[in-house]
């Protein structure tokens, strides 16, 4: 039947197609997509800021959505692992015990303390990741867990975690946002922890296709190239749209250096898919 989240879609529909919706639709319907011009009002009063000086705009939008949440404290700005709630009230009793007789074989073991790789293989079975994700960016004992674990609630919670920073920072997409250098900061540590685990980010793929069309191609040009060469193998049909089309936008109209950035991301982005696929014919070969 005619619900009313189909009738939403419809109208959608219908306001950029009309030819392909012939049905009539009712006139007062509940709002489901709202903004949808969000982006290109975002990156039209960005341009008009850096040419005039001042910004129309009075709120930032970032692909469609509202004005961005103030926040006195950047939450997880220096990356840094908390202790977790499930082994507070040890820690004291943990600092004048032995880390390796400290938990029995059943509980779990402190990854604040985990210090050496003979501390990761002696207690890989008893690791458990700590609330705030983003601290395994930059600890590469918690990098090699992540890579010899596999577990899918790990990668889902760091998607989710890194989907939002990547959203709420973005330098070109939310207007009147100062921190670049930290913006910039974040995507090198994002890039250096998808070279460590030889495979790059769901979140970051997907922040790539979402923002390089309103990218300028000068704000945090390096990070963003970097972030480009590890973009997961898929058909040309299916990222042309969302990566190379952009990218020979800028491309054709930007300086020399610009486009050998391009070039070398590219060159980057082949040979990280060759490796990945020699790497997965090995693994068939050998199944």
């Amino acid at each position: 039947g005619m619900q009313s989240h189909l009738q939403a879609l419809l109208s959608l529909y219908k306001l950029f197609c009309p030819e392909q919706v012939t049905i009539t639709l009712p006139g007062k319907m509940k709002t489901y997509f709202k903004n949808s011009g969000g982006p290109w009002k975002a990156a039209i009063a960005a341009v008009r800021q850096r040419n005039q000086g001042t910004s129309p705009l009075s709120q930032a939008v970032f692909l469609g959505t509202s004005k961005r949440p103030s926040r006195k404290r950047k939450w997880n700005a220096q990356l840094v692992i908390p202790a977790s709630s499930a082994n507070t009230n040890h820690l004291e009793e943990d600092r004048e015990k032995n880390w390796f007789s400290l938990c029995s074989p059943n509980e779990s073991f402190p990854v604040e303390q985990l210090q050496t790789f003979p501390q990761l293989l002696q207690n890989i079975h008893r690791l458990e990741f700590p609330s705030q994700m983003g601290s395994v960016l930059t600890n590469p004992l918690l990098l090699h867990y992540m890579n010899c674990v596999k577990d899918e609630s790990i990668y889902l919670r760091l998607y989710y975690w890194m989907g939002q920073r990547l959203q709420e920072e973005c330098t070109w997409c939310v207007v009147d946002n100062p921190d670049e250098e930290e913006f910039k900061s974040f995507l090198e540590t994002a890039y250096k922890a998808e070279c460590f685990l030889q495979e790059g980010f769901s979140a970051c793929e997907e922040f790539l296709y979402k923002t390089l069309p309103l990218w300028d191609g000068v704000c945090c040009r390096s990070e963003v190239l970097k972030l480009v060469s590890w973009i997961p193998l898929s058909s040309f049909s299916d990222i042309k749209p969302y990566l190379f089309d952009p990218l020979a936008q800028l491309f054709f109209t930007s300086s020399i250096y610009f486009k050998c950035s391009v070039l070398e991301s590219l060159k980057e982005l082949l040979q990280n898919w060759l490796i990945c696929n020699v790497i997965q014919m090995d693994l068939e070969t050998s199944s």
